[in-house]
């Protein structure tokens, strides 16, 4: 087994992912659902944002080709993303990336929330996008990292899920407290790993080789 890619694929996943993160932003949105909606709008934002990371996983990088993207070029895009992201979490800022739950708190259609804002872009936005496809450049063809990533990617969004679900138990016992200081230690291990992708870029496009 590749420790080292795993490390780093089960680090960026639940980096990215936040599933602490989310409970913030399921409780705001779903402030007036009853028990069994809010049930309900968890189930469909996951399952959601599942298949929106599977697509990309699977098709990604075709799609970059398509596009005449390179690889290099949107690893070192993916990884500013991602440390503009780390930033927000760092400062406790709302993360332009993902939105913020405050400018939909008047949105009536719970059923709407799942897909819009939580699936998309709280959980599988730009950035979980971003990370996908970074990951999937680093795995190569190796069948074993593509397998690896997906193990990350479906533990992180079941952690993911579970906190969603126990919003309400989380922030109780962790507190705004708890959940501040947890984000900026994920913001922290974000900060370095979207430095290191864009080093990554750098190498491969040729800059800092003799």
């Amino acid at each position: 087994m590749d420790a080292h890619f795993a490390v780093t694929a089960f680090a960026t996943a639940f980096t990215i992912l936040d599933p602490v993160g989310m409970v913030p932003a399921t409780l705001a949105l779903t402030a007036h659902a009853t028990p069994d909606q809010r049930r309900r709008i968890t189930n469909r934002a996951v399952l959601v944002a599942a298949a929106i990371i599977i697509f990309m996983a699977a098709v990604g990088r075709y799609l970059l080709m398509y596009l005449g993207i390179t690889l290099p070029a949107f690893a070192i895009a993916g990884g500013i993303l991602l440390l503009l992201i780390a930033i927000d979490m760092l400062f406790g800022r709302p993360s332009r990336a993902k939105g913020d739950p405050q400018d939909n708190k008047d949105v009536v259609d719970v059923d709407s929330i799942a897909v819009f804002p939580l699936a998309i872009p709280f959980i599988a936005g730009p950035g979980t996008i971003a990370t996908v496809l970074l990951l999937v450049n680093l795995s190569g063809s190796s069948r074993e990292r593509i397998v690896i990533l997906y193990l990350a990617y479906a533990v992180g969004l079941l952690a993911t899920w579970l906190c969603m679900r126990a919003a309400d138990i989380v922030m109780r016992v962790l507190g705004k407290t708890g959940v501040g200081v947890l984000t900026r230690l994920l913001g922290i291990i974000m900060a370095a790993l979207a430095v290191q992708f864009i080093l990554n870029g750098l190498h491969e496009a040729g800059f800092g080789r003799a």
